[in-house]
């Protein structure tokens, strides 16, 4: 499933998926790319302090080898990363891939790129992707369309929330703050006009949200929703 949306995918996985079969697997089954952090044996511990390193800023180097399981002759690409400007510092942490990217671009941009996935479900997991409510794949498939929606949506609020709101989980924003807001729906012409009750002043929801028409054609985006029948959508606040 994953090929038919990216083939060369970079698969970001945590310390347990550091094994052998797996390693063999998407190497000789598929064109993916694949990336974990290593787990600190004694044989990684050794490898680590025999490295030559190359300094990539301050307090941060980088060293690289070939690696193989034990009892395996396959060899994987081993980057190391050392923190910290004095010996007695040192902190060292290793990462197995298949990847050919730069180690900095692996390490310090696209693995950081993992907790951005642990955000999304703390954040946003109560929407619907904390459970299955069925075996069923069709309503499965279902079901996170519409969770996703209303992630997408929830995610440009939050960018338009001031804090603490911008911080807080669907859960808390939806019981602090989106129950307490009455409103009625009219159609008016080709716009849906939502008209909200009771919104705190200091959300500032009015300047970004009265007027959606006008705004979305000032950025150069068609106001018109496809999924409402090509109906535009505006909001007003009482």
């Amino acid at each position: 499933m994953v090929k038919t949306v990216n083939r060369n995918a970079l698969i970001l996985a945590d310390k347990e998926h550091f094994t052998e079969n797996l390693f063999r697997s998407i190497d000789q089954d598929t064109d993916f790319e694949f990336l974990v952090p290593a787990i600190s044996s004694e044989k990684i511990r050794n490898i680590e302090r025999s490295l030559t390193y190359q300094r990539q800023w301050a307090g941060y180097s980088t060293a690289e080898t070939n690696f193989n399981f034990a009892g395996n002759k396959e060899k994987y690409r081993l980057i190391c990363q050392r923190e910290g400007e004095t010996e007695r510092d040192y902190f060292y942490k290793s990462f197995l891939t298949l990847s050919n990217k730069p180690a900095t671009v692996l390490l310090s941009e696209k693995y950081m790129e993992r907790w951005s996935i642990e955000d999304f479900f703390n954040f946003d997991g109560a929407m619907g992707f904390d459970r299955a409510s069925t075996f069923n794949l069709n309503i499965r498939y279902g079901k996170m369309s519409l969770a996703l929606l209303a992630q997408a949506a929830t995610y440009e609020l939050r960018k338009k929330l001031p804090q603490p709101y911008n911080r807080w989980n669907s859960t808390h924003l939806a019981d602090a703050l989106l129950t307490k807001i009455d409103g009625d729906i009219r159609v008016r012409d080709d716009t849906i006009i939502v008209t909200c009750y009771n919104a705190p002043e200091e959300l500032n929801l009015q300047n970004n949200y009265q007027g959606l028409t006008e705004k979305l054609m000032a950025e150069g985006v068609n106001p018109k929703v496809p999924w409402l029948y090509n109906f535009k959508l505006d909001f007003r606040f009482k």
